[in-house]
């Protein structure tokens, strides 16, 4: 008979735009003085939403967890390129965004949809030889990238404004959704950039059910153990 500790499980976070994914992961291995602790799928600093952070002997479950579909929702900027394709790059080019309409831009999301291969952006925490592409990026030094192949269940923009459109994907884990929204804006013809990205799903779990990483902290040890989905319950979550 396996014992469970209150705290083996998981708990769903909000995070916010600003830490790493690593930074709520050591804030609360710290406010808790929990020494098992760690996320099932990096969300860049900029990204918010769902971050499922796995505790004590849930942590053996984050392979499981990480390789959920996702959902994400977000805005792509058109007419700016950045060296990330996302807005915490440097500006590479800067075009006049064409008149474009809503139909226009989901007519090229489609295109997207199904398996297709996707390159890993250069700044990535995807490593080569132990060292995180982001590393590289930073000294000026370009890599060699293997595709890797991903799923794009849906892909469609809801709303345009110009030069900012609003859209929702859901797509299998690993998927760089600003590789998207940059790929995107080469089809369009002026260049894009992802924006704003939040996960707003990941399996079973619905960043309606999380806590916001600041009032996580301000929990006592006994009001985050009411938070905690069980190891069972994650085990059986599929």
């Amino acid at each position: 008979m396996h014992q469970f500790d209150p705290f083996d499980g998981a708990v769903l976070i909000d995070k916010p735009a600003g830490p790493t994914s690593h930074d709520v992961v050591d804030a609360l291995r710290r406010a808790f003085r929990i020494e098992k602790v760690g996320h099932c799928g990096t969300l860049d600093p900029n990204a918010t939403g769902l971050l499922i952070i796995v505790l004590g002997k849930g942590t053996k479950l984050s392979e499981k967890l990480m390789s959920d579909d996702k959902v994400y929702e977000g805005t792509i900027k058109f007419g700016e390129t950045t060296d990330s394709y996302d807005a915490g790059g440097e500006l590479v080019s800067s075009l006049p965004v064409p008149l474009i309409t809503l139909e226009e831009l989901n007519a090229t999301a489609a295109t997207f949809q199904g398996d297709i291969m996707q390159m890993p952006p250069m700044v990535s925490a995807v490593k080569i030889k132990g060292v995180p592409l982001y590393k590289m990026a930073r000294k000026g030094i370009e890599v060699e990238r293997k595709a890797r192949l991903v799923h794009i269940y849906s892909f469609q923009f809801s709303s345009y404004t110009e030069p900012f459109a609003q859209f929702r994907i859901a797509c299998t884990k690993g998927t760089y959704v600003r590789a998207l929204a940059h790929e995107v804006g080469q089809k369009i013809g002026c260049g894009a950039h992802l924006a704003t990205l939040r996960r707003v799903v990941s399996g079973k779990f619905d960043v309606k059910d999380s806590i916001t990483f600041e009032d996580a902290l301000k929990l006592s040890s006994s009001e985050l153990q009411q938070r905690v989905l069980p190891f069972l319950t994650l085990a059986q979550a599929n």
